[in-house]
């Protein structure tokens, strides 16, 4: 830390540069925080995949005037405007080639810590089940809530853009965070401190959980990979270079545990094809080639793999993700991301089985589920479109679309609640979350506690007395409801708190919650 606060003082006297080459500037400002490669050291990775949403004036605006809750400070005084918008330009160039984040490099960014010790049972009070983390984007930090009380237990700090949710151990004890650069976080919630830290990609999506607690999986945008770590020591296990049937390389768009099947489903970006990887050590063969015989008992064939992480193909008609799974794991919809459809395919027989019209970009991973009138349906937002679709997942069909007054981003409910709530993130009404009886599919009420303030992301406590909403802002807020009268019952100042996981409604796999 020193070391790098001396070398943000060294650069604010650096003279105003005249004009210059962008990556001789990059050099020159940027290379001692961000890496000589831009692919992250201090600071975060400055390659295109980690900028999506810095684009055009809004990245000029961060290398002039810096950014709040990080040390990155600003440059107009050493350089100029047009410089700034060459730099900018630079950093969203494409990298040369596909990074190599081999086994070795992401073992040499292991960080422990050294004041951690694993105590024998949890250090505090709380139902350690029902506890939620909250993870405050505005300052990287995850704040620990006491599920019962409210109270903030723990606050600890986070590498920079968490991003795709905690994942915890079946027990609930340890939960996992990672950022948008692959840096992948091991919290003891019994003692409420970090264990250890690694970088398992340069840019990456998300992370699943074996079912067994034992390994973590890591899906990667670059390089085009899959990490799995050891849950207990974050050591690398296996990993995946993602390559295509017919040897085009993709990213991973995502990664999900199957319960059900004791496997990992991965949805690829850039391929037509799914993956599911085994984490049962006695999983069947996988036969990929040319297969004489099927007849149980009499497979004439040549296993591709069998075992711990065996992987399996499923080809599809085009690339689909963003996931949604049937409760017994047999099915999953994606969405057909060029296209106004949704597909359905069986993960048994490993092929699609049914399509639907769903356009405006649903955004299947925060699907949720319920019994309705004596059969199972799920609901999805849509990204583009102001409305929500309910399905039948029995036959497949769209049984009715309710109408929002925006598009939305997640949804939620609970077995123990008669509502599901879904709010409006995109578009002027930003700052409202509507209630819906899922008996009759009608919003009983649109809250809109903060005018002009985007409200979003619901989870639950353990039993579904409460429903915890963000404020969504960097002077943002938890705010608590009953989760029956629909009333406010407290407000915890936080800061852009984005998700919040309660760990009951996680391990369990809850109905309400996304998977």
């Amino acid at each position: 830390m020193i070391r790098r606060i001396i070398s943000l003082s060294l650069l604010a006297l650096t003279p105003l540069s005249a004009q210059g080459e962008p990556a001789v500037l990059y050099g020159t400002h940027c290379a001692v925080c961000h890496g000589d490669d831009r692919l992250g050291s201090l600071g975060p990775a400055l390659i295109p995949e980690s900028l999506r949403r810095l684009k055009g004036d809004k990245l000029e605006a961060v290398i002039a005037k810096g950014r709040i809750s990080t040390q990155m400070p600003g440059f107009s005084a050493q350089i100029t405007a047009k410089d700034i918008a060459e730099l900018a330009a630079y950093l969203h160039t494409p990298l040369p080639e596909i990074p190599v984040w081999d086994a070795a490099r992401i073992a040499d960014t292991l960080e422990v810590n050294p004041d951690y010790v694993a105590p024998d049972a949890p250090q505090h009070d709380a139902d350690p089940l029902n506890l939620f983390v909250v993870v405050e984007t505005g300052d990287h930090h995850i704040s620990v809530l006491d599920g019962d009380t409210f109270d903030v237990l723990a606050r600890l700090p986070t590498p920079l853009a968490v991003h795709g949710g905690p994942k915890f151990t079946p027990d609930g004890r340890f939960t996992f965070v990672m950022s948008r650069d692959g840096w992948v976080q091991k919290i003891d919630l019994w003692s409420m401190q970090e264990v250890a830290r690694l970088r398992a990609g340069v840019n990456s999506r998300n992370i699943a959980m074996s079912k067994d607690g034992k390994y973590l999986a890591v899906a990667n945008y670059l390089p085009h990979s899959l990490t799995i770590l050891s849950t207990a020591d974050l050591s690398v296990q296996r990993i995946f270079d993602v390559v295509g049937k017919e040897g085009e390389s993709s990213r991973v768009s995502a990664v999900y545990q199957a319960p059900q099947r004791d496997s990992f489903i991965l949805a690829l970006k850039d391929i037509p094809e799914i993956w599911e990887i085994a984490t049962d050590p006695n999983a069947d063969p996988v036969y990929e080639g040319f297969v004489h015989s099927r007849e149980k008992g009499m497979v004439e064939a040549i296993a591709s793999s069998e075992g711990l992480f065996a992987r399996r193909r499923i080809e599809v008609s085009e690339p689909l993700d963003d996931f949604f799974f049937t409760p017994d794991y047999r099915f999953l919809i994606g969405a057909a991301r060029d296209s106004d459809r949704g597909v359905v395919v069986n993960l048994n027989v490993g092929r699609e089985t049914h399509e639907l019209p769903l356009s405006g970009l649903p955004h299947l991973g925060s699907g949720i589920s319920w019994e309705y009138q004596g059969r199972r349906v799920m609901a999805t937002p849509h990204l583009r479109e102001a409305k929500l679709s309910v399905i039948d997942i029995q036959n497949w069909e769209i049984l009715t679309q309710i109408d929002t007054d925006g598009p939305g981003f997640f949804l939620r409910s609970h077995e123990n609640s008669p509502y599901l709530w879904a709010d409006v993130f995109f578009g002027p009404n930003r700052d409202v979350m509507h209630v819906i009886d899922k008996n009759t599919l009608k919003i009983v009420k649109t809250l809109r506690p903060v005018p002009g303030k985007t409200l979003a992301h619901v989870e639950f406590d353990r039993d579904g007395q409460y429903a915890l909403v963000s404020l969504w802002e960097n002077d943002g807020a938890i705010i608590i409801y009953d989760a029956q009268t629909l009333e406010e019952v407290k407000r915890l100042p936080m800061s852009k708190p984005s998700g919040k996981y309660n760990v009951f409604n996680k391990i369990t796999f809850s109905d309400g919650t996304s998977h």
